[in-house]
């Protein structure tokens, strides 16, 4: 069941041509990172187009509860008042993150150099997620946590009162991991390093730069060398957040498994560090262009138009292209299954640790659904049997994870057979127009009676 309230079962019927606009809302990634950053300012940063999901919404509260001044002007419209570099303020209650690790592992950065101590909690499939990834690096500035056993939720850090800069080797490739590194060392004296192998999402290096603050990137034989110049003054900053990849991913891929359709997803952030899921849906023979090109915000931005595939051929998706599209591959393994042949997906671990072991769900989604899996600790095989060879008729678990219960609503507007997910209720949390939208674009998701 969801965190916050009673389980909301969905069933996905299989639907004629999916057609039309979809507007998916802003990214999650860059909206998370405008509140905190814009709390890390000494002056109003505004921002438009924010994401107004349950994870981000969370990350507001949070900013507030930091001394922050958080306000929403309607239509994505926010503002913050920020407290500067050092400035957060202890907080007089527990900070709940809801079910985002983004959010609880941005913000335990953005504090653990200030001589504060807060204490974060989650829902039960974020208090079950690992924060010693984040706490380890967190601890070398000076900060100090406690928490469950295995480094879970809830947690209190104690924020170091003379931090030093670290230089941190990012063991597994994490943009998350990454990020709050970079965040603690803005209130950090002299320079903080962050050396990853991997190139992950670069989000708070671009927004960092943005705000003013003193940071370069390196391609070396060590792998990527971020390094950032701590105690800056950020300057307060209008942000443009673009439309979530992420989110985008979903109409899109229903478009091109349901006979027929053709979607317009306008002003879709197009990141290099975050588009490796396009690149992989042409490689299979996806009718996937990229219309009206530009740049917003710093960010790269297109149109994406999907038409109906049904020829796709499954491939080994390259295992450096994990990190460029983590978050997509429960919706992958969706295309795959109308697709021909295997689908080999390598490398990917890290999602055994999301906000549900996602390998494991979505296996075990797809089996019951007719489709053939393969899973291993790193890898999983998808066998697709063509346009029409996913049975369905499934009732699966979405294990508190929006991505899996989207995923599946998906394959049931492709599938045989009705497809019905136990609680959709989290989709809420990150694409709370996904069942408006979808139906606008013809698809049937209805929530059945408990």
């Amino acid at each position: 069941m969801s965190s916050h309230a009673a389980p909301i079962p969905m069933t996905s019927t299989p639907c004629g041509p999916l057609a039309g606009t979809a507007e998916v809302p802003g990214d999650k990634s860059i909206s998370h990172r405008a509140l905190i950053l814009g709390a890390l300012c000494v002056g109003e940063t505004t921002i438009t187009g924010l994401l107004e999901g349950q994870d981000v919404l969370d990350t507001a509260k949070a900013m507030r509860a930091f001394g922050a001044e958080v306000t929403e002007h309607g239509g994505g419209k926010w503002s913050v008042q920020g407290v500067g570099v050092g400035g957060f303020a202890e907080p007089d209650q527990v900070i709940d993150c809801g079910n985002s690790g983004t959010g609880v592992r941005l913000i335990m950065g953005a504090m653990a150099t200030s001589p504060i101590s807060a204490t974060f909690t989650g829902d039960a499939s974020l208090n079950g997620r690992p924060m010693a990834r984040v706490t380890d690096p967190l601890a070398l500035f000076g900060c100090q946590s406690v928490g469950r056993e295995g480094g879970r939720l809830p947690m209190t850090l104690v924020g170091a009162a003379e931090p030093v800069p670290v230089r941190y080797v990012v063991p597994v490739p994490s943009a998350q991991v990454k990020s709050a590194v970079l965040l603690a060392g803005l209130n950090a004296p002299g320079k903080t390093q962050v050396i990853e192998a991997e190139a992950t999402r670069d989000h708070t290096e671009r927004m960092l730069a943005g705000f003013g603050a003193e940071i370069t990137v390196e391609d070396t034989e060590e792998g990527r060398v971020i390094t950032l110049t701590g105690q800056p003054e950020l300057q307060p900053q209008h942000i443009e957040v673009p439309r979530d990849p992420s989110s985008a991913a979903f109409p899109v891929c229903a478009a091109l498994i349901v006979p027929g359709s053709d979607v317009l997803v306008p002003g879709i952030g197009l990141n290099p560090t975050r588009a490796g899921l396009f690149a992989t849906l042409r490689e299979m023979g996806a009718d996937l262009s990229f219309e009206n090109e530009r740049e917003e915000g710093g960010e790269p931005v297109a149109d994406l138009r999907a038409r109906y595939s049904p020829d796709m051929q499954g491939i080994e998706v390259p295992p450096e292209r994990a990190a460029s599209m983590i978050d997509e591959y429960p919706i992958l393994s969706v295309v795959a299954s109308f697709a021909r042949g295997q689908t080999v997906m390598r490398g990917v671990k890290e999602l055994r640790v999301k906000e549900s072991d996602r390998i494991d769900a979505m296996a075990t989604g797809l089996r019951a659904n007719g489709v053939t899996v393969e899973d291993g600790p790193d890898w999983w095989i998808v066998t697709g049997y063509g346009a029409d060879g996913v049975k369905g008729g499934a009732l699966c678990a979405s294990h508190l994870d929006h991505r899996i219960a989207m995923s599946l609503l998906i394959l049931g507007m492709a599938a045989q057979n009705p497809v019905r997910v136990d609680d959709g209720g989290p989709i809420a949390t990150s694409f709370p127009i996904f069942e408006p939208l979808m139906a606008a674009l013809g698809a049937q998701v209805t929530r059945d009676d408990v």
